[in-house]
């Protein structure tokens, strides 16, 4: 196992109070002076003593540093091992890479870990959806941010004092970027747009605004209206032929099945046309929620399951599109910006003196055209349904 962090730690109180007949030959760590709870000889810093033993067949890999796990993944996968891991970022930046190299080796990479903790999209996406046609998978596939909404929306809390709350929780990074700004949503984005549609893009092609320039004025609006603000992602099939992708905040009615998924909880839900619409619902973050998928992964890689990636043999006609337009709520600060943006239509304007918005359909392409501008500060966007 390379890592030994808090999934690394929730995985092993899960094998050691199952008392599972496998066994953790090693831990490739990166600190050997921090304190471990488990003896010494159970950890090096030397990736060889796993990447090279031809006793070991199976690699987990859970470290936070995307460019090794790749490193480490692609070498376990070429040289036989099979591989479980929890990276959302290296996983979306190379699947396709790794899927030819399982093709070629003959091994199997799994990761359910990495989307939704403890929620089994992916295989489900993969067994349960294979022959179906897929209208939309959208949902919360972010704890943090979901925790800090929750606290902001349920309780009255500030943005910075949920965020704080997180953070000492152990929800939130220190440097909480990557789930205020959208970007962990949107890596699990990318993998779940490859099972459920059979393509593959590129993360850094995809849109994502988070809730890091949320503020009181949106927080009043939504309670105004009766919503709540969620930070969802959204794979949505249109005219059969193309899928769009994005992340967004949207505000969400208690209509909406995703209105009452709290705290760190995680919600997916999917459109298809003949199972209709179906919701996942379950922890999607923590030690032991992520560890158990991962459990769940080497315990099918024992009976030989790897991922067929069934979708892309009939993806040939499918294409990442951002041609599509959506509505959206902007908050304003600066008289320009509007003069910046190009709303194809405008439907409701407000104008007060600390208060200025617009709400009017524009195009996914106008919205990544003036991403910088409208990501400013002083300005926030919302979807509206």
């Amino acid at each position: 196992m390379f890592g030994f962090g808090v999934v690394g730690q929730g995985l092993y109180d899960i094998i050691k109070t199952k008392k599972l007949n496998l066994e953790i030959k090693k831990f490739v760590i990166k600190n050997a002076d921090k304190q471990r709870s488990l003896p010494a000889e159970l950890f090096t810093t030397d990736a060889e003593a796993i990447l090279s033993d031809k006793e070991i067949n199976t690699v987990v890999e859970l470290i936070d540093d995307a460019d090794a796990a790749f490193e480490i993944t692609k070498r376990a996968l070429t040289s036989g091992k099979n591989v479980v891991s929890a990276n959302k970022k290296m996983i979306a930046s190379h699947l396709e890479e790794l899927v030819a190299i399982q093709q070629e080796f003959g091994t199997s990479l799994l990761y359910e870990g990495a989307v939704c903790g403890s929620i089994p999209i992916i295989r489900n996406l993969e067994e349960y959806y294979d022959n179906e046609l897929l209208h939309s998978v959208t949902g919360i596939f972010n704890g943090s941010s979901n925790y800090i909404l929750s606290k902001i929306f349920n309780e009255n809390q500030s943005y910075d004092a949920a965020l704080q709350k997180a953070q000492d929780l152990g929800f939130a990074e220190t440097d909480p970027t990557l789930d205020v700004g959208g970007y962990d949503p949107k890596y699990k984005l990318a993998i779940v747009a490859s099972h459920a549609y059979g393509i593959y893009v590129d993360p850094t092609a995809i849109l994502n605004l988070g809730i890091d320039k949320l503020g009181e004025q949106d927080i009043r609006f939504a309670k105004e209206k009766g919503y709540k603000i969620k930070l969802l992602p959204l794979a949505r099939e249109i005219d059969n032929r193309r899928v769009v992708l994005y992340v967004l905040p949207r505000f969400v009615n208690k209509d909406n099945i995703l209105f009452n998924v709290e705290n760190e909880n995680n919600g997916v839900l999917v459109k298809a046309a003949f199972a209709d619409e179906q919701f996942f619902y379950g922890k999607g973050a923590g030690g032991h929620p992520t560890g158990s998928a991962v459990l769940s992964d080497i315990t099918a890689l024992r009976y030989g399951y790897r991922y067929e990636y069934k979708k892309h043999l009939d993806a040939g006609q499918v294409a990442y599109s951002t041609d599509y337009k959506l509505k959206i709520y902007l908050r304003y600060a600066e008289e320009n910006t509007l003069e910046q943006i190009n709303f194809d239509t405008i439907s409701e304007r407000f104008y007060g003196e600390n208060f200025k918005y617009v709400i009017g359909e524009i195009s996914l392409q106008e919205i990544i055209a003036k991403r910088d501008i409208i990501n400013q500060t002083g300005n926030f966007v919302a979807e509206l349904s």
